[in-house]
């Protein structure tokens, strides 16, 4: 029976299907004309295995994504969110993980609305921002078109929304008005920032810290290729804090590529993941952790919070969020089934849980009524799941 469950434990909410009757061969045999035009069961089987072969995915990880009857009933509990120590104390019993919607190419920056009630996150290949609406499950496509192949998003303590725009190199605020400001766009020597990533909100003055790994920079397909022959499209990758007053400071550059970052509860902790193996030889697999001064502007002690390898096999961190007990809850990806999902780090830096998924999973964010709910961006699919604690920040 375990391995029926696997098959079938996500929730496919973004295309309902209803199964029909089948009461004879004959109807059988044209419901498989109408589902695999001629193709046979077996050839049909055949072509999943020969998928799953090529895309590293194993059968159940590949039943679990295209599950042809997603009305079926769900066996709890869900296997795949996973206790590896006694302090994960966060999986529900009878929780299902969602599938939201799919059709995106690559999805990134999910942020949470508490007023509006909506989570918000960026297709960033097809240049748009999509919108999930909580009262009715409602996703919105072309929330903001074009959105400038933005990444990260986030928003301010006045519930204005702040978006990082590869195209652009630029970090933009959306107003009450609904005007779109460019907030900052130029390095503090006034060069052209690489493309900016994923930002924070700090409460005690506003301030904006962002990360610019600069990926948008290298690629068409997320940005704009900038030709200039370096994985640094413009300049050094850095970690810069945005004040309230214009002025932009680089706090830090020690990760090869900064990307998703948080704060602690206290916010007297900065976490960084650092993606730079893309381009990197010497680059590690890592979320960095650093100490926040009293004044809430500067960064020191540099060093290593998490490494991401986990039963011989490392992949990325990207999008990080952290939750009321200070854990650090990471996406991961680019290992294959049984790595790729969302890994828990406690405090310490020591993994006590991990989610898996049968897609990369790129972003993470809290949301819902009482901020329970995790969603998690895939490449092609937003994911939500509830979890027994809450975010430890508004977004």
């Amino acid at each position: 029976m375990e391995k029926e469950s696997r098959k079938l434990e996500l929730i496919d909410l973004a295309k309902p299907v209803q199964r029909p009757r089948i009461e004879s061969e004959e109807d059988e045999a044209a419901l498989e004309r109408r589902w695999f035009k001629g193709m046979s069961r077996r050839g049909f089987m055949g072509a999943v295995a020969t998928t799953a072969a090529i895309t590293a995915m194993s059968r159940d990880a590949f039943a679990r994504n295209f599950e042809i009857w997603p009305d079926q009933p769900v066996r709890y509990p869900t296997p795949t969110v996973k206790a590896l120590d006694s302090r994960f104390k966060y999986k529900l019993g009878n929780a299902p993980i969602l599938r939201m919607y799919r059709g995106t190419l690559w999805a990134e920056g999910p942020a949470w609305n508490g007023v509006g009630r909506y989570l918000l996150w960026s297709d960033i290949p097809s240049n748009e921002q999509l919108r999930w609406l909580e009262e009715d499950g409602h996703v919105a496509r072309q929330f903001r078109y074009p959105s400038g192949n933005s990444n990260g998003n986030t928003f301010d303590f006045q519930g204005r929304q702040i978006a990082c725009e590869h195209l652009n190199h630029a970090v933009v605020r959306y107003g009450y008005d609904g005007k779109r400001e460019v907030l900052a766009d130029k390095s503090p020597e006034g060069n052209p920032l690489n493309a900016p990533n994923d930002a924070v909100v700090h409460p005690n003055d506003g301030a904006i810290w962002f990360t610019d790994p600069g990926y948008g920079g290298l690629m068409n397909y997320e940005g704009r290729r900038e030709g200039t022959g370096s994985v640094e499209p413009l300049q050094k990758e850095a970690i810069y804090r945005l004040g309230t007053d214009g002025k932009l400071t680089r706090v830090a550059d020690e990760p090869f590529k900064p990307n998703g970052l948080c704060f602690s509860p206290d916010y007297k902790t900065l976490y960084v993941a650092d993606t730079g193996a893309s381009h990197y030889g010497e680059a590690k697999n890592i979320i960095w952790q650093f100490d926040v001064d009293s004044s809430g502007t500067k960064l020191s002690k540099a060093r290593t919070f998490a490494d991401m390898m986990h039963d011989g096999k490392s992949g990325f961190a990207d999008g990080i969020r952290c939750d009321e007990d200070g854990n650090v809850w990471s996406s991961a990806g680019w290992v294959g089934d049984g790595y790729d999902g969302v890994h828990i780090f406690a405090p310490n830096g020591e993994r006590i849980g991990i989610i898996e998924m049968p897609e990369i999973i790129s972003n993470v964010c809290f949301g819902g009524s009482k901020r329970n709910l995790l969603f998690m961006t895939g490449s092609q699919s937003l994911y939500a799941t509830y979890v027994e604690t809450t975010g430890a920040h508004i977004t």
